[in-house]
């Protein structure tokens, strides 16, 4: 172990806090509001088109921190690794984390490793913990929602769980995750339009359809989307076809839903569109009234449909 910590985790991932090898990490935080999230992920299989484990347990956590406005810092690794488990896999891991985090411009400071026995995980299972500095001036939730509030994506939806469901069968449906940390695009949109933007939240298990129903629950307002203007590749739509899936129950690992002030939509849409994790950006839909708590969208034929919580995961094993 006290070997495989130094030629391998610190090799990679070594920065001042980690190389203590202390059992808790000393941080140095200033005085604004912090913000904390922890996820574990059991992903099935470990390595699929354009990601694998490691990459998603660090986007996955880097993003949660981005949807309050916190400016990522800190993160925790702890692996719990199959006996016999290959020694190359874990090094390709690894070595995914650290590209990763060096993107993110996050550190990890603190981890630990458990082995279990052969057959007990499915290989290697990953938690992550971070922490970061909520962005001056930034409020963000529920509470700010208000009628007539555009609801924005950065792009096409249900690449990751198709991708996730296509490498998992061997169904060479040549379907890329779009699992990206979003700190290069979420931190500059909040310096920009500050107290406009009044919501965000990544669209992860159950999709964007379990995302709206959950704002709907907790506003008193309804959503209105429109089926036409939602980002989907003919890829996904063709698989989902296929398959019997609805795109937008499908997981997704590089999107934002964003609730903002509906004078400034615009502005926005054209500002996330500059940067490549939101060249596809466009507006979806609005917060209104009229249909209680409920998601309502309008189909490529003028009709209207309610867009359900989803019953079950379609994909289990997507993070």
């Amino acid at each position: 172990m006290n070997e495989l910590i130094r030629e391998l985790f610190l090799k990679n991932l070594g920065n001042p806090i980690l190389d203590r090898l202390t059992d808790a990490a000393e941080l140095e935080l200033d005085s604004r509001n912090a913000v904390f999230t922890t996820d574990s992920f059991v992903v099935k299989p470990l390595f699929f088109p354009k990601a694998d484990i490691g990459k998603l347990a660090v986007a996955g956590t880097v993003n949660d921190l981005l949807m309050l406005g916190g400016i990522p810092k800190y993160l925790s690794l702890s692996l719990i690794i199959q006996e016999n488990f290959p020694i190359a896999w874990l090094e390709r891991i690894i070595k995914s984390i650290a590209k990763a985090c060096g993107k993110a411009l996050v550190r990890v400071v603190t981890g630990d490793t458990k082995v279990v026995d052969r057959n007990s995980c499915d290989g290697i299972f990953i938690n992550t913990s971070g922490i970061g500095i909520k962005l001056p001036a930034t409020e963000l939730g529920f509470r700010r929602i208000k009628e007539g509030d555009a609801i924005i994506i950065n792009g096409n939806i249900a690449s990751h769980g198709v991708s996730i469901i296509s490498a998992r069968e061997n169904l060479k449906f040549n379907i890329a995750s779009d699992c990206e940390s979003l700190e290069s695009l979420i931190i500059p949109l909040l310096k920009e339009f500050k107290r406009d933007i009044h919501f965000l939240r990544d669209p992860t298990r159950g999709g964007l359809a379990t995302t709206l129903n959950e704002i709907v629950q907790a506003i008193k307002y309804s959503i209105i989307i429109d089926e036409k203007s939602i980002p989907v590749s003919k890829e996904v739509i063709y698989a989902c076809e296929l398959l019997g899936f609805d795109p937008l129950y499908m997981a997704n690992e590089g999107k934002v839903v964003i609730v903002a002030d509906e004078t400034v939509s615009k502005d926005v849409i054209k500002y996330l569109r500059r940067n490549k994790l939101g060249k596809n950006a466009g507006q979806i839909g609005k917060i209104a009234k009229g249909f209680g708590k409920k998601v309502i969208a309008k189909t490529p034929i003028g009709s209207l449909r309610i867009i359900d919580m989803h019953e079950g995961d379609p994909v289990p094993r997507i993070c």
